[in-house]
């Protein structure tokens, strides 16, 4: 798999993002979008909340996000759950699913 992992840019935020050139798609950290679209003080922390309550629901599909390697803050390669911006993909990400069958 070729990897190209870079950050953007939104809004004063940085949004992890890698280029997977084998599947044609961009991959952008979960964790990051959640930053900028929340606003969170601590997006960790809210992600793996979210999570858990879905989780908690009986909802299976959180544990079919994916996880890649991005760097993290400390300039470390640690794993990150990611999305696509593919609506298969998002299907595919369990916290994402709701908000696909609406969209």
């Amino acid at each position: 798999m070729s990897q190209d992992i870079q950050i953007q840019l939104f809004e004063n935020a940085k949004v992890r993002y890698l280029w997977d050139e084998e599947k044609q798609q961009y991959f952008f950290s979960v964790v990051d979008v959640i930053q900028v679209l929340t606003d969170s003080s601590n997006p960790q922390t809210y992600w793996r909340v979210l999570k858990k309550r879905l989780s908690d629901e009986g909802n299976e599909t959180v544990t079919n996000c994916n996880a890649l390697k991005m760097p993290a803050p400390d300039g470390k390669m640690r794993l990150t759950d990611v999305a696509t911006t593919s609506r298969a993909a998002w299907w595919q990400c369990g916290a994402c699913r709701s908000r696909a069958v609406g969209a």
